[in-house]
């Protein structure tokens, strides 16, 4: 049966940074009427939650280097005492563990990861999302299936946006971000007004700090170790790729939007 509106439940966009998800995003939201579920976007969520608290002690010390892990989230309500009130200790338990990690330059587990997308899936029913960032790891693909299987809920598709490594870096270097809407653009292939401002709110456009060439290529590395694994347990469990050119011979809006439905429709 094709993806309708109205019929589809979620759908996972997959591909190596910077091949240019964001635009294939942008389509299945308005054609399926589904609502993106960024995993950055949930991070900074919950370590506002965290910031907003205003604790200002050492948050490792909430962490037992010994045991090499969290102390109980009782353990940590309990000292944070009055910052609490009046807050979902969860939420800003999970921040709080978030930035450990975050700060401490360390690797955020599995388990950390999959407790912060669980607690914003579960806003949403665990439906009606383009998981966008998740799952980057097999070990989050399984608990994704697990979670969708117990909500009742799927995946419906999964959407891979392709491109060549070195397209990739040439992408990323000229890509330019607003800081105020979010809005992206490139200096080459979609200029911002006068090369400097955004067309949509006329903030100036910023290059992010993790878009050098070293961390591009880095990133790549990690989405063939870790992301393309996290994608092939998913196919091996049923759930169909949609394959979809990050480059396109001319790059419009609709040529986007058809290169989507084709590809959806072929599933």
């Amino acid at each position: 049966m094709a993806l309708e509106k109205g019929t589809v439940q979620n759908i996972l966009v997959m591909g190596k940074s910077g091949a240019g998800k964001q635009p294939r995003i942008d389509v299945l939201v308005k054609e399926f009427g589904l609502v993106q579920l960024s995993t950055g976007n949930i991070f900074r969520e919950y370590l506002g939650k965290f910031n907003e608290i205003g604790f200002s002690g050492d948050i490792k010390a909430f962490f037992d280097e010994k045991k090499g892990k969290f102390k109980t989230d009782a353990a940590i309500a309990k000292k944070l005492g009055d910052l609490l009130k009046g807050r979902e200790p969860k939420d800003v338990i999970l921040g709080l563990k978030a930035k450990y990690f975050m700060e401490s330059g360390k690797f955020v587990p599995d388990s950390i990861t999959n407790a912060l997308f669980e607690a914003y899936f579960a806003k949403s029913g665990y439906k009606g999302m383009v998981l966008d960032g998740y799952p980057r790891t097999p070990d989050q693909s399984k608990f994704l299936l697990k979670l969708t299987k117990a909500k009742g809920t799927n995946i419906d598709a999964i959407v891979l946006v392709d491109n060549e490594d070195e397209a990739i870096v040439k992408r990323t270097i000229g890509r330019r971000i607003c800081p105020k809407c979010k809005k992206v653009f490139h200096i080459e292939f979609k200029a911002p007004r006068d090369g400097r401002f955004c067309t949509e709110c006329g903030a100036e456009v910023i290059l992010r700090s993790d878009d050098s060439e070293e961390k591009i290529r880095s990133r790549l590395q990690e989405f063939q170790d870790k992301a393309l694994p996290a994608m092939e347990l998913l196919k091996t469990k049923g759930i169909p790729v949609a394959t979809v050119p990050g480059n396109l011979p001319v790059f419009t809006d609709e040529a986007v939007r058809q290169s989507v439905m084709d590809a959806l429709g072929k599933i």
